[in-house]
Formats: structure tokens, sequence, C-alpha cells
């Protein structure tokens, strides 16, 4: 078959092949014994399933026997498959590759597929790129097909301190964007940076970096360690003890990042990985452990759905993990939970890439088996955690600090917008959310009180500062009143705006010397764009994020706010610009008619007893109020 017979088709009446014996042997002698996928229709001529194989004949016809044992989902696939079509390719390789690209595009119900919810990080590596970048993401769709990603990683805080560690072991460029135009910033000084803003470096010579640190993320930390002590014997021999000694400090860095990682096994020079899963009815949640030399060099973890075998969701798991690794990230050796339904095939093909035999074990006994039980448990661990942490709030908090790299959860967000006409009643807005969710009991409404902010005549950055000024004040008076563990105290500070707005917040705390204890972030509304303080370019984000939408709700939630109350300002100053002209009736006497009558036409139709009987006004004022709406 070709691959043009995917295309949907009209709805058909075709009865299942299980009930149609003589269709169903005549079908399954049609397909060949060669490697490839095959494709399951039903009676509407949707896709329902695809499979692969390296012998599709025999593949196809298990379904269809009697003595073989199928879970109960992949029987009522069964019972409803009325059409089967395939396609031959000439190697396992090829097969493996298809049966993924259909699978993603297609999308089948009964087919399982790994859940993409951006709930464990990746680190990229942004090849595509003269200078390549190296950042955190939950997002690995938005990549150039240079740009490789590693993870995704089960301990994002783990994550953030390798990588800064990373950076501080070699000379990595630190911004994503240059801060001066003719010269290096201070990170070039202090041996951070190899000047990458002003060209110093060449683009080979960082790459080669680069390298470096990828081979970390790799699993070949050890091999980078051996590569460094090569070269600085070399330098030290060659008398330069100042390269000598620089190579000596990384890896001194590269050693600590494993040290205390040490997994004990009799065989410390395999490299291996073991993988393991746990489920609930919805949920499996998969670990997989990268162990070389010894050492657990990192701890992978994926989210599937829970309908289908184990060994098919660990299956699925190891395919999409190994389809985009290079041949060294390939392990000799796979230790698995549960038998795989092709685990010769997946090892034929990965044997094929890495040039040389990989094994795939489901051990019962022995170390190994004690090591699938280890990994085996965190999964339970990760399963416990992802239920209790199902709640929208909390996963989009953790998001959210894995964005602006916050060493804990967010509990106390606060969100700052300004609302006027052309400078006309200026008003400012200050929400907090807690836990993810609004705390009313804590906002708080600003009237702008900078003279410069008038009619016709706005400065937002001028107010903001203004109103970060008053609520920090406090804080900055008294350097010992408590931060720590105080509720009135934020994780979080988001302005809405872009980078203006953004540093005129950021000065007024830096006036107040409190820059360093606060995390300040804002918000555009064009783009949805997070900005950090000192940065020219918005953090690598998608709309989408959890961490994002709890953002853009907060936004949304102080916009409304400061809006509501501009307009309500506006509103009493309408009010109160006709009861001005009114002799002898004073700002506090107006808003106590206001307050009892609720409205000026009410104020226009009392009589004067009425006007009267009102809080602070006498009978004189009263018939003076009555005269002014009734001048006959």
């Amino acid at each position: 078959m070709t691959s043009d017979t995917l295309s949907e088709s009209p709805v058909t009446k075709t009865l299942p092949l299980v009930k149609e014996p003589e269709r169903l042997a005549q079908r399954l002698k049609e397909i060949p014994a060669e490697p490839g996928v095959y494709l399951m229709r039903d009676a509407s001529d949707r896709i329902m399933y695809i499979g692969k194989s390296r012998k599709l004949r025999s593949r196809v016809r298990s379904y269809f026997r009697e003595s073989q044992k199928l879970s109960d989902r992949i029987a009522m696939m069964v019972r409803q498959v009325t059409e089967i079509e395939f396609i031959v390719t000439d190697t396992e390789t090829e097969a493996l590759a298809l049966e993924a690209n259909l699978i993603k595009q297609h999308q089948p119900y009964f087919n399982v597929l790994l859940k993409d919810d951006k709930k464990y990080p990746y680190v990229c590596i942004t090849w595509s790129e003269e200078y390549p970048r190296i950042f955190i993401t939950r997002n690995r769709r938005q990549g150039k097909k240079e740009d490789k990603f590693y993870g995704p990683y089960t301990d994002s805080r783990l994550l953030r301190t390798i990588l800064r560690l990373s950076k501080r072991i070699f000379a990595l460029r630190q911004r994503p964007q240059p801060l001066f135009k003719d010269r290096p910033c201070l990170n070039y000084d202090l041996g951070r940076c190899p000047g990458v803003c002003q060209q110093l470096i060449s683009p080979e010579e960082y790459r080669k970096t680069v390298q470096k640190v990828a081979m970390v993320f790799q699993g070949r930390t050890q091999e980078l360690i051996d590569i460094l002590t090569q070269q600085m014997h070399k330098s030290a021999e060659a008398l330069n003890f100042e390269s000598a000694a620089r190579i000596r400090d990384q890896i001194t860095g590269l050693k600590s990042l494993g040290a205390e990682q040490k997994v004990s096994l009799p065989d410390d020079t395999v490299s291996r990985d073991a993988i393991a899963l746990a489920a609930d009815d919805k949920l499996a949640c998969v670990q997989l452990f990268q162990i070389r030399a010894g050492q657990l060099v990192g701890r992978l973890g994926f989210v599937a759905d829970a309908h289908a075998e184990p060994g098919a969701i660990l299956q699925r798991v190891l395919e999409e993990h190994y389809q985009t690794a290079d041949s060294v990230e390939i392990p000799i050796e796979i230790v698995v939970q549960h038998e795989l339904l092709d685990a010769e095939m997946l090892a034929t093909v990965l044997s094929d890439r890495k040039g040389r035999k990989v094994t795939i074990v489901a051990p019962q006994r022995a170390v190994k088996a004690e090591l699938v039980e280890m990994v085996e448990r965190n999964a339970e661990y990760e399963l416990e955690r992802t239920q209790k942490l199902s709640d929208r709030n909390t996963q989009a908090m953790e998001d959210l600090a894995a964005i602006v790299d916050l060493p804990d959860l967010p509990h106390r967000i606060e969100g700052y917008d300004i609302s006027h006409i052309q400078g006309s009643n200026a008003v400012a807005s200050q929400v907090v959310f807690v836990d993810g969710l609004p705390a009313k009991q804590y906002y708080r409404h600003y009237k702008i009180k900078n003279p410069t902010v008038t009619s016709g005549h706005s400065d937002d950055f001028a107010s903001l500062a203004e109103v970060i000024q008053r609520r920090f004040r406090k804080y900055a008076a008294d350097p010992q009143l408590q931060r720590a563990g105080n509720p009135d105290w934020p994780d979080l500070v988001m302005i809405d705006g872009g980078k203006g707005q953004l540093s005129s917040v950021v000065a007024v705390l830096q006036e107040m010397n409190l820059m360093d204890e606060l995390r300040v972030v804002s918000l555009a509304k064009q783009r949805e764009e997070i900005f950090l303080p000192g940065e020219s370019q918005p953090l690598f984000t998608e709309a989408e994020q959890p961490g994002v939408q709890l953002l853009r709700r907060l936004r949304d939630e102080a916009h409304r706010f400061a809006v509501t109350f501009h307009r309500q300002q506006r509103s009493d100053k309408l009010r109160r610009s006709r009861l001005d002209e009114i002799p002898g009736l004073g700002y506090h006497r107006q808003k106590q008619l206001l307050a009892h009558f609720r409205s000026i036409d009410y104020i226009r139709q009392a009589t004067p007893e009425q006007l009267a009987d009102a809080p602070g006004i006498g009978s004189h004022l009263a018939q003076e109020i009555y005269a002014y709406f009734h001048p006959s």
C-alpha cells in the first residue's frame, strides 16, 4: 500500500473483520513478512491505531489469534477494525521513524501518546545561531531543526543549579542580547563571558566551549573530565600554567556536579539507562535514570496516558526519547521494568545507530532488578506528587517559578497597573494573588499624587515609580522589618507594561535598596512577553504556558481593578463638578450628600425638607441646593 491511502475517506458501512472471517483471512495473506507500518481503520474509515513491526504479517496476525491475550483496551479496538493498511519500509529504522511521524500526524485514539503538558523542563542549545545560547525551556517545538534539546528533567531546581554551575565553570554568554553597543559588560572582565557581544571570540572557538557543556547534558561528564585532564597536563608541560590552572578549576567544578549521585553497581563502567513507571487509572508517570560510569547523570520524567499495557508505554517513551538522541547518548544497555512489545526491533535500531550492540533486558533478580525497583519507587513518588499538583494553580506557579527562576513557588504575587484618560484622574491598582488565586482582601487603590501628571499630560513611568515607592517605603525605612515569612512581602511583583515601565520601577527600588530582595518582572500586552530587569529581550516563553497564563490572569485583574477605580473617580468628579458651584457645599458635605441620595438626579428631585435630612446639611444649605437646581 502507498502513503496516499492515509487520507480520510467517506463513511462506509463495512462490517468489522472479526465478523467476516473469509475477508479477514484474505487480508492477512496480503500483508508481507517485511518491516513496515500498519494502520487499522474503523467503520467510519478513521485511523484507530498505527503500529510498526519488523515482520508485518506476524504482528498483525497476532491481534486476531484466539490464543493471544489482549488487554481490554486493545481487544475493544480489534472488534472495531474494518480495514488494515500497511506501508513497507526498507529497514526497521525507517519503520520506527515513519510510525512516529504518522502517530504525530493522525493521533489515533488507541495509540499510546506521550502528553506534552510542559510539566518538565528541557535544556536547549541553539546550534542554529552563530554563537549558540543555552537556556531552560518547557517547549521543545519552538526550536529550529539544528537546535538540540536535552531532557525532560524531573528536578528543575537541580537542572537550574547544573546550568548555573556550567556557566561558572566555562566562559559562556550570560545575556541573550548585549548590554552595551560598543563594549562588553562586567561579565567579560570577570572572566565569565568571552566577549560574545563584541565578537572577541570566534564562533568556532566558542562552539568548542559549548560542545563541552553539551557533553555534561549528554551524560559524558567523565569523558569530558578525561579530555580536560589531558589538556591540563599538556598545558603544564608547555609551561602555560595559567591555562593549566583554569582547566584544573573546570575539572574540579565538573567533579562537584555528580559528587553525591553515585549508584552502586558491580560493572560501573557500563553505560546504561533504567526505566520504570507508576500509573493510576488516568496517568502513567515514567522515570528514566541515565547511569554513566556508576553515576546518576540524569533523571528524566515523562507523562503518558495509562490506557495501555505497561510494556507498550515504556516502549513508546524509549522510542520518543532516543529518536533525537545522538549516537554517543545511547547506552549499551537498557534495563526495563516490563517486557517491551518490540524489544528486539528497538535494540536493532539503536545498535545500528550507535555502531555497537545495544541490549534491552527486563531483570528479575540481583542488582539490576534492585535498580529497576529504585526507579519504580521514584516513579511512584512522582505520580503521587503529580496527583497532588493536579490543581491548575499549583502547576501554573511551578511553571512561573521556572520561567523567572524563583527558588520556590511564588506564594504571594502582586500586580500593578495604571489607568487614566490622557492623564486625567490617574489611578493605580495593586492586586494580590495568593497560591494562584485572587486575594481581594489585600487589594489596594492609589490616587496618583505626582503634580506633573495632569489632564493632557500622562506619565505611566512616573506613576508606577510613585506607587511602588509608596507600597514599599516602610521596608526601605526599616531594613530590619521582616521579609521571609511575612504575609505582606511578595514573592514576585508584576508590572503591567514593557521595558520602560519595568525600568522605572527598578530605578526606584534601587534607590530604596530593595532591588536585591524583590523579584520584579513586567508583562507586555501586545505579545504577552515577559521582561526581566536589565534584559532588552523578553524571555523565551509561550503565551499558553501555565505560568504565563497565571501572569495574564494577574495582569487582567490589575487592569480591571484599575479601570473600575478610574471610572469611579471620573464619575465622582463629574457628579461633584456640578455640586462645586453651590456656595457653602464643600468636598466633605458633597460626599455626605451623594452618599445619602446616591445620584445627582435624586438630589435634583428632592424637596428642601428632604435635603435638610441629609447628614451635615442644614435648612439654610438645603435652600441653597434647592435654589441651584430650581432657579425659577
